[in-house]
């Protein structure tokens, strides 16, 4: 199914890494209904099995998570030679200028606050994901 701009996003892998059960679950729902494959982890190191295993196209974490933080999770992603070019998408319930240069310098590619919509959700995927 394409979307407004024509682009179809059927098929696309997505992983969603939150320790909050309501954000993946809208996540994933909003996400399958595009057509796209999505996987969720609970946390940092839940995430690093199953980037692994399915190899996402895209990367959505949560910056406050138990055990390993957004911020550790996705430089430990950028500095994996095998996955430093996957575009990471911070997520935040907070909007501060702090927290987006911090998700900069470990480099991830953009900051989405919660609650994020379908639309901002999307066009993250079609800016960073080269189709």
């Amino acid at each position: 199914m394409a979307n407004g701009n024509g682009k179809s996003l059927h098929g696309l892998k997505i992983l969603v890494i939150d320790d909050s059960k309501t954000i993946r679950r809208t996540a994933e729902t909003l996400l399958t209904k595009e057509g796209c494959e999505v996987f969720t982890a609970v946390d940092g190191f839940d995430a690093l099995s199953k980037i692994a295993d399915h190899q996402p196209d895209i990367v959505f974490v949560d910056i406050m998570m138990p055990r390993l933080d957004g911020y550790q999770t996705c430089s430990l992603i950028k500095h994996n030679k095998v996955f430093r070019d996957t575009p990471v998408i911070m997520l935040s319930s907070k909007d501060g200028l702090f927290d987006r240069a911090r998700g900069r310098i470990v480099g991830s590619e953009q900051y989405l606050t919660k609650p994020f919509t379908k639309d901002e959700l999307l066009e993250a995927i079609e800016k960073h994901v080269r189709q």
